[in-house]
C-alpha cells in the first residue's frame, strides 16, 4: 500500500495535486479558529471598500473583511461537499450491489429505477431533491448526494457484474460463501479504485454545484456562509466590486482542480486495501447416508441445462466417475462441456436452469430443495472440502487484491474451522505438494506474481485444501507451453495415484485426454456420442465426430503440402437443433435415417457406447489416408 501510494505521489500530476490538497483540506481545519473574528468583525466605516493594505479583497456591505470570509468559508464549503460525496457513493454502492445480493427479480427492478435516474441530468436531480428536502445546508446536502447516486450506482453495477463472473467468486460459491460475504471480501476490494478515484473526482463536481446551490439561495443560509453564498451576496455589486465574486469563485475553482487532479493521479498507483471478514467455524453434521455403489465420487442421470429462449446446450448426459478414475471429456466449443462441469459444481445462474433425475457427488444429491439448514450447511461443506475446480484462466481464478496464501487458507478457514496459523501452514504445506519452490515465499506473493504454469498449479493446490475426492479441471493447459502443460498433466496423475481422488478432464485436445485419462466421453451439441476406454480411442473410435477429431490432429507423418485435415461445417445452434442426429449435416457417412430420427446410446464393446445410426469399423486413423476429402479439405 504505501509503496503503490508512492507511485501517486512521484508523479508531476500527483505531487503537485496531492500539495495542494493537502494545503486546502489543511486550511479548511485550521481557518475557522485562526480567522474567525477577522472573518465576523464589522467595520461600518468599510462599508464595500475596494481592495486596500487593511483589507486585501476589500469589504462587503457590513465592512467584513472578504479574504477572511472567504478562508474561513473552506471549511464549511469543503466539509458539506465531501458528506454530500460519501451519501452519493454509498447510495450507489447500495444500488449498485442490489442485484448481486436481491436476486433476479428486485435486481432488474433495482436496475431500472437506476437507468431511469441517469436519464436525468445531474444539476436537475439535485434541484428536485432541493425542493423535496427544504432550503438549507442539510437539504442541499442530501440534494446533492441522492442527485450523484445514480452515477455512482450505475458504475457499481457494471463493476459487480464483470467481478462476479471471474473465477475467484465462482470458486467461493462452490465453498459455500454467501452472496453477502462474497461482496465483501471478493467482489468490493476489486472494485474499490475505480470507486475511490470516481469518489475524488466527485468530490469536486459536489463543490461546484453545492457552491452553486447557495448561489441560488437554497443551500447555506444566513448566519452561515460557505464560498457559494458569498458570491451570491456579491452578485449585486459585482460591477462595482468585482473581487467580492472573485475571490469565492476562484476557491471554488481551485478546490475543485485539486480533487479532480488527485483523483487522475491516485488512478494510477493507489492500490486497494483487503478487506478481512469474520471466520466462521463450522460445526459437525450428518451427511446423507452413502451411495449403493460405494465405488462412485459423481453420478449424473439425464443432465438437462436450459437458458430462456429456449436454449438447451446441455441436453441429457450421464455418466458415473469412480474412485481414481480420471474421465475426459472432449468436443468442439460450444459442445456442452464447461456447461456440463459448472452444472455439477452448482455455478449455473438464473435465467438458466438444471434438472437431472440424479445428480449426486459422494451419495449426496446436488438437486432440489434441501429439507433442512443442516442439511444446506452440510451439503456447503461437503461441497467446499471434497470438491474442487479448477478453472481454465488461472489469471482469473485468483482474486489479483489477495495474497495466494490467504486465497488458499480461506477454504480451510471457512469448513475446516482452522485457525489464521493453521489454514496458513497448511497452504504452504499444499503449495509444496503442487511442486511450487519456496512455498514460504510465494505463499506471500499475489497472483500476478505468478507464471501461468504456477498459477495453475497454486489452482489445484487450493483444491487440495480439504480432502477432495473430486477434481474438475475445465481446460487447465490451455495457454501453457508444452512442457507445462505436461508438468501440470503429470501432477494431476500423481494426485490421481496417491490419494485416489477421481478427476474430470475437459480439453480440446483430444490427444492429450488420451494420454492422461482411463475414459473419454465426447460431446457434440450437448450429447454424449461415444464413450470409450481411453486405449481404444486412436483404434477403435467408431462414431464419425470422433474419428473427425482424431484425423484432424496433425503428427509428424501429416504430408506438408496438403490443407491440415478440418470438420466441414459448423457446430450446431443450441437454440435450432435439427431433426434427427445433430451431427448429420457434418458427416460423410450419413443416411436418411440420421436427418429424421435422433440415436440414443448403445453397447458397441465392453465399457463402449456409441450414438450413431451407422458407427464405423474402421481404425480411426484410417481415416487420414483412405481419401476422405471431405475431411481433408473440409468440403461437405
Amino acid at each position: 500500500m504505501r509503496a503503490r501510494w508512492h507511485a501517486v505521489l512521484r508523479t508531476p500530476v500527483g505531487a503537485g495535486a496531492g500539495v495542494l490538497l493537502f494545503a486546502i483540506l489543511l486550511l479548511a481545519v485550521l481557518a475557522p479558529v485562526l480567522w474567525s473574528d477577522q472573518a465576523n468583525a464589522i467595520d461600518t466605516e468599510h462599508l464595500l471598500e475596494g481592495s486596500t493594505a487593511q483589507h486585501l479583497l476589500g469589504t462587503d456591505n457590513l465592512g467584513r473583511d472578504i479574504f477572511y470570509r472567504v478562508l474561513v468559508a473552506s471549511r464549511s464549503s469543503i466539509l458539506l461537499a465531501l458528506i454530500a460525496t460519501s451519501i452519493a457513493v454509498f447510495t450507489g454502492l447500495a444500488l449498485g450491489c442490489a442485484p448481486m445480493l436481491l436476486g433476479r427479480r428486485a435486481g432488474r427492478l433495482t436496475t431500472s429505477v437506476v437507468n431511469i435516474a441517469v436519464a436525468f441530468p445531474g444539476l436537475l436531480l439535485a434541484l428536485f431533491f432541493a425542493v423535496i428536502f427544504g432550503v438549507g445546508a442539510k437539504g442541499a446536502v442530501l440534494a446533492i448526494g441522492f442527485a450523484g447516486a445514480p452515477s455512482f450506482a450505475r458504475l457499481a453495477q457494471t463493476l459487480v457484474a464483470g467481478i462476479s463472473e471471474r473465477d475467484f467468486v465462482a470458486a467461493a460459491r462452490i465453498a459455500g460463501v454467501g452472496r453477502f460475504r462474497i461482496l465483501l471480501r471478493h467482489v468490493l476490494p476489486n472494485i474499490a479504485e475505480p470507486l475511490v478515484v470516481n469518489a475524488t473526482i466527485g468530490a469536486g463536481g459536489a463543490l461546484l454545484a453545492f457552491a452553486g446551490l447557495s448561489f441560488l439561495g437554497l443551500g447555506v443560509q444566513p448566519p452561515a456562509y460557505d464560498w457559494g453564498r458569498l458570491m451570491g451576496e456579491s452578485l449585486n455589486s459585482i460591477y462595482v466590486h468585482p473581487a467580492a465574486a472573485l475571490a469565492p469563485g476562484v476557491a471554488v475553482v481551485i478546490a475543485g482542480l485539486a480533487f479532480n487532479l488527485f483523483g487522475e493521479a491516485v488512478a494510477k498507483g493507489f492500490g486497494v486495501p483487503v478487506l478481512k471478514g469474520a471466520r466462521v467455524v463450522p460445526q459437525p453434521e450428518t451427511m446423507p447416508a452413502a451411495p449403493v455403489d460405494d465405488d462412485a465420487v459423481l453420478v449424473v442421470r439425464e443432465l438437462r441445462v436450459t437458458f430462456p429462449g429456449p436454449v438447451t446446450p446441455v441436453r441429457g448426459i450421464s455418466f458415473t466417475i469412480h474412485k481414481g478414475e480420471i474421465v475426459g471429456v472432449v468436443g468442439e466449443s460450444g459442445s456442452g462441456k464447461s456447461l456440463t462441469a459448472l452444472a455439477v459444481a452448482q455455478l449455473i445462474e438464473s435465467p438458466g436452469q438444471v434438472h437431472a433425475s440424479e445428480l449426486s457427488f459422494l451419495g449426496a444429491p446436488l438437486l432440489g430443495r434441501v429439507p433442512s439448514r443442516s442439511t444446506a450447511d452440510a451439503r456447503r461443506r461437503l461441497l467446499g472440502t471434497s470438491f474442487a475446480m479448477v478453472f481454465q484462466d488461472p489469471m482469473t481464478s485468483f482474486n489479483p487484491t489477495k495474497r495466494i496464501g490467504v486465497q488458499l487458507a480461506e477454504g480451510a478457514r471457512e469448513h475446516q474451522g482452522m485457525s489464521r496459523r493453521q489454514a496458513m501452514a497448511r497452504a504452504v504445506d499444499r503449495l509444496r505438494a503442487v511442486r511450487i519452490p519456496t512455498p514460504e515465499r510465494r505463499a506471500r506473493q499475489y497472483p500476478h506474481e505468478f507464471s501461468g504454469g504456477m498459477r495453475q498449479r497454486a489452482m489445484i493446490g487450493m483444491g487440495l485444501m480439504g480432502s477432495p475426492a473430486l477434481i474438475v479441471a475445465d481446460e487447465p493447459t490451455t495457454a501453457l507451453d508444452v512442457t507445462v502443460q505436461q508438468q501440470v498433466l503429470n501432477l494431476l496423475e500423481a494426485i490421481r495415484t496417491e490419494d485416489e481422488v477421481a478427476v474430470l478432464l475437459i480439453s480440446h485436445d483430444i490427444t492429450v485426454v488420451a494420454q492422461v485419462c482411463d475414459r473419454v466421453l465426447v460431446m457434440y451439441a450437448g450429447r454424449i456420442v461415444e464413450d470409450l476406454p481411453a486405449d481404444e480411442l486412436a483404434s477403435g473410435a467408431r462414431h464419425p465426430y470422433t474419428r473427425a477429431l482424431l484425423a484432424a490432429v496433425p503428427d509428424l507423418e501429416t504430408p506438408l503440402e496438403e490443407p491440415l485435415a478440418v470438420i466441414p461445417g459448423r457446430p450446431v445452434d443450441p437454440s435450432q437443433f435439427p431433426a434427427g442426429c445433430a451431427f448429420a449435416a457434418r458427416c460423410e457417412f450419413a443416411e436418411d435415417r440420421c436427418k429424421t430420427d435422433d440415436p440414443t446410446l448403445t453397447s458397441h464393446g465392453p465399457a463402449h457406447e456409441v450414438a450413431c445410426w451407422n458407427p464405423q469399423g474402421a481404425p480411426a486413423w484410417q481415416a487420414r489416408y483412405l481419401g476422405h476429402e471431405s475431411i481433408r479439405t473440409g468440403r461437405a
